[in-house]
C-alpha cells in the first residue's frame, strides 16, 4: 500500500489476466471492500480524488472496465451481463467474497445488473448519475449509435484536427456540454477514441443499452429488489447527459434507499465535488449494515415472496 508524504493513502495501479485479457486496477486500503465501476468511455482515474479517503477504512478497488482505459480491448461481449461478470470474475481473483458496488453512468447499470446477478458478492449499492433508469439521455449519446457513426468518431478523435484548434471539445460544446468536469472528461473520454480498439468497445457498449431514441434498457421492472440491500443514489442537479429526475424514480422504485442531489455538480459528482463525495459514501458505509444474502433457504423464500409481491401489486394496479 503506498502512501504520499503527508500519509495519504494513494491507489496502486495493478493488472491481473483473467481469461485471457488483462485488466489493469487500481487499489488502496484495508477492510472492507469497495468496488468502484466507471462509465463509458472513462477509466479508473476517474476515482482517483476520493480513493484516498475511503481507503482510510475500505479496501478500495476501481477496474478500467474490458475496453476501457490500460484494459484490454477484444473483439466480444460488451453487454451489462459480460461486464458484471468480468467485475464478479475480478473479486474472485483478488480474493474478495463480498463488496459494496459503486457504479456511475454506464457503471450505474453494470452494478444493478451486478447485484440483480450475484447478490451473493453484493453488500451495498450505490447509483452515481447512472443509466438503466429511464428512457431520456443526451443527444450526444444517441447520436453515437446512429449508423455511420464507425466513420465519424475517428474524425472527432484525430489527433490532426485538434493540432488545428478543433476536435473532441469543440464538438461537445456544439452539442450543449458546459465548461468544467463534464466537458473535460467526456473530451478525454471520446480522445480515446482515436483507438480503434477502444472505438469498437465504445460502439459496442452504447448501442448495448442505447438507440437513437434514447436508453433502451431499463432496470426500473426489478429496482424492488434492492430492498434486499442498502442503497444509496447519488447525483448532480446540473446533469446533462442524464437527467435528475432519473434520481427520484430510482429512489421511488428502491425502498429504503438514500438519494443524495449535488446542486453545483454534473454528470460527474465524484470529480466536482470529492470531499463531499467521499464523506457520503463513508457515511452510508458506516450507518447500514451490509447484505448477507446467501441463497440458503431463508433468502431464497425472501426472495420469492418478494417477487409474489411485486407480481400481485402490478396485477391489482
Amino acid at each position: 500500500m503506498a502512501q504520499s508524504n503527508n500519509g495519504v493513502v494513494e491507489p496502486e495501479l495493478h493488472e491481473i489476466v483473467l481469461h485471457g485479457h488483462r485488466v489493469s486496477y487500481r487499489t488502496a486500503g484495508e477492510g472492507p471492500v469497495i468496488l468502484l465501476i466507471h462509465g463509458i468511455t472513462g477509466n479508473s482515474a476517474q476515482w482517483g480524488q476520493v480513493i484516498p479517503a475511503l481507503a482510510e477504512n475500505y479496501t478500495v478497488v476501481a477496474p478500467d472496465l474490458l475496453g476501457h482505459g490500460q484494459s484490454a480491448k477484444p473483439r466480444g461481449d460488451y453487454s451489462l451481463g459480460a461486464f458484471a461478470v468480468g467485475v464478479r470474475d475480478l473479486l474472485i481473483a483478488l480474493g474478495h467474497r463480498r463488496a459494496t458496488v459503486v457504479g456511475h453512468s454506464l457503471g450505474g447499470g453494470i452494478a444493478m445488473q451486478f447485484v440483480y446477478e450475484y447478490p451473493v458478492f453484493a453488500a451495498r449499492l450505490v447509483l452515481v448519475s447512472s443509466g438503466g433508469l429511464g428512457r431520456e439521455v443526451h443527444l450526444l449519446l444517441r447520436a453515437a449509435t446512429l449508423p455511420g457513426a464507425e466513420l465519424v468518431l475517428p474524425v472527432i478523435a484525430s489527433q490532426r484536427l485538434h493540432g488545428a484548434g478543433f476536435g473532441v471539445a469543440q464538438v461537445l460544446k456544439a452539442f450543449g456540454l458546459r465548461a468544467g468536469s463534464d466537458l473535460e472528461e467526456m473530451a478525454r473520454g471520446y480522445a480515446s477514441l482515436a483507438d480503434v480498439g477502444a472505438r469498437q468497445a465504445f460502439l459496442h457498449s452504447l448501442r448495448a443499452v442505447i438507440d437513437p431514441l434514447g436508453q433502451r434498457v431499463s432496470a426500473t421492472d426489478r429496482l424492488y429488489l434492492s430492498s434486499l440491500l442498502p442503497s444509496l443514489i447519488v447525483w448532480g442537479r446540473r446533469d446533462p447527459l442524464i437527467p435528475v429526475s432519473h434520481s427520484g424514480i430510482a429512489h421511488r422504485a428502491m425502498p429504503g434507499s438514500r438519494l443524495e442531489v449535488f446542486d453545483d455538480a454534473g454528470h460527474f459528482p465524484q470529480l466536482e465535488e470529492p470531499v463531499r463525495f467521499a464523506q457520503i459514501l463513508r457515511d452510508f458505509m458506516e450507518t447500514t449494515e451490509p447484505s448477507e444474502f446467501d441463497f440458503n433457504d431463508e433468502d431464497l423464500q425472501m426472495l420469492r415472496e418478494r417477487m409474489l409481491e411485486a407480481a400481485a401489486a402490478s396485477a391489482s394496479g
